[in-house]
């Protein structure tokens, strides 16, 4: 044996050395990789860097911002700091003493002096109904009569006697409130501290995101009836035959909401085209009241909506081999077994893609509804513009936002739960 070779004793030593030396060579690989990876993610993120900012400064911040309103309302606290500090002690059962009449005939005199009347009696409106006009005329009443006491102007008017005012005025001295998260839930704070609902005449909300709700659905498994066979048409026929049918389907897409919601106006009238189609198939014995209704409604938010479902289908059929479904009838499938069995599973990504697209899009339609829809057939968005260009109701706005945004999330979270995100197909 050679004196270089190892003897039988140092060949586990040899063994062990070479082991951890190969393991320090794999860390050091690892470690050289990560570090090339992160300076890779570094530029990535530093390419980004200004669109982020961008988006941050012109998307991000404002909705944040307003949504902020929904939950934080200044203006009473601001307006009437006197009447803040003496309702402190009032434990919220029948009227507050004297002091506190006083003090808020002084903080209206104040108010009315610095020209911000109207902004609390618009916010105290929010609250408690009716009370815009009371606060401007006992404002008015205030001033014009100064030889009066104050004491005496104010128990003068009923209002300020009234059983829910008070409640209404302390809860407005809290800036921080969840008052207009609890009114877009049709909810209210009850006078022993509970949480109940409103009187069924104020309860509006509810019924209009159900509404919402429903419009958007009913769209959507419109679109889905229509758009599914013309998508498997388009991914069956030639390429040729099929760029047209694309640019059939898109060309809608590429003119604007509005003039399509505004041909849609002209095409339901009652003497329209559509009328005298449904006449003349024999479908209707008599024109219909298409416009300012729900079916015309969804009919126009069908025909914007439709490229939206068509379109992630469309992108799944084409990646499918035709020759599967030749395998499953060569096996003996039936045609149904077959498209059940082996086409739709691999075509339900670009469905529920395309269905939850269309559905989340018809959640925040403002134009069609405002348009052709009637007094009955407003969606929340047009309460939340409503509320944001008329009222100047920015808090209420806020609210129902907030709220819509939630179910919208929650619907997202839904459909990523059941089919997972990598599954999705939009394109």
């Amino acid at each position: 044996m050679s004196a270089l070779e190892p003897t039988k004793l140092d060949r586990p030593r040899i063994a062990r050395d070479r082991s951890a030396a190969d393991a320090k060579a794999a860390k050091s690989v690892t470690a050289k990789l990560r570090r090339a990876e992160f300076g890779d993610r570094l530029r990535s993120l530093m390419l980004a860097a200004p669109l982020l900012v961008l988006l941050a400064l012109s998307f991000g911040i404002p909705i944040v911002l307003l949504l902020s309103r929904a939950v934080y309302d200044p203006t009473i606290a601001d307006a009437l700091p006197q009447t803040s500090q003496a309702l402190r002690g009032w434990n919220g059962t029948g009227l507050p003493d004297d002091a506190a009449f006083l003090a808020l005939a002084a903080d209206l005199r104040d108010n009315q002096a610095k020209g911000t009347a109207y902004e609390l009696a618009k916010s105290l409106n929010a609250r408690l109904p009716g009370a815009r006009s009371q606060v401007l005329k006992t404002v008015r009443q205030l001033e014009g009569a100064a030889d009066k006491p104050p004491l005496e102007v104010m128990k003068a008017v009923p209002f300020w006697s009234a059983p829910g005012t008070w409640p209404a005025i302390e809860s407005g001295t809290h800036s921080v409130t969840s008052f207009y998260l609890l009114s877009a839930l049709d909810l209210r704070w009850n006078a022993d501290g509970s949480i109940g609902k409103v009187p069924p005449e104020q309860a509006i909300f509810l019924q209009v995101f159900l509404r919402t709700f429903f419009v958007a659905a009913a769209v959507t498994l419109a679109t889905l009836i229509l758009g599914f066979p013309l998508a498997y048409l388009i991914a069956s026929v030639p390429k040729g035959l099929a760029a047209i049918l694309i640019v059939a389907v898109l060309l809608p897409f590429w003119t604007s909401i509005l003039v399509r919601t505004a041909a849609w106006t002209v095409l339901l009238q009652k003497f329209g085209l559509v009328n005298d189609l449904l006449l003349w198939l024999g479908v209707a014995d008599d024109r219909l009241d298409l416009m300012y209704s729900r079916i015309g409604l969804i009919i126009a938010m069908t025909h914007i909506q439709l490229p939206f479902t068509l379109l992630p289908i469309y992108s799944v059929m084409r990646t499918i081999p035709p020759s599967q479904m030749k395998a499953a009838y060569s096996l003996g499938a039936k045609p149904f077994t077959a498209f059940r069995r082996v086409y739709l599973p691999q075509v339900f990504p670009g469905v529920m893609a395309g269905s939850m697209l269309t559905f989340i899009l018809c959640l925040g339609y403002y134009i069609t509804p405002a348009l052709i829809g009637g007094a009955s057939d407003q969606l929340i968005s047009n309460f939340i513009a409503n509320y944001v260009n008329v009222e100047l109701n920015w808090e209420m706005a806020a609210a129902l936002s907030f709220i819509l945004l939630v179910f919208t999330l929650a619907l997202f979270g839904i459909f990523a739960r059941i089919l997972g995100l990598d599954r999705l197909k939009l394109v």
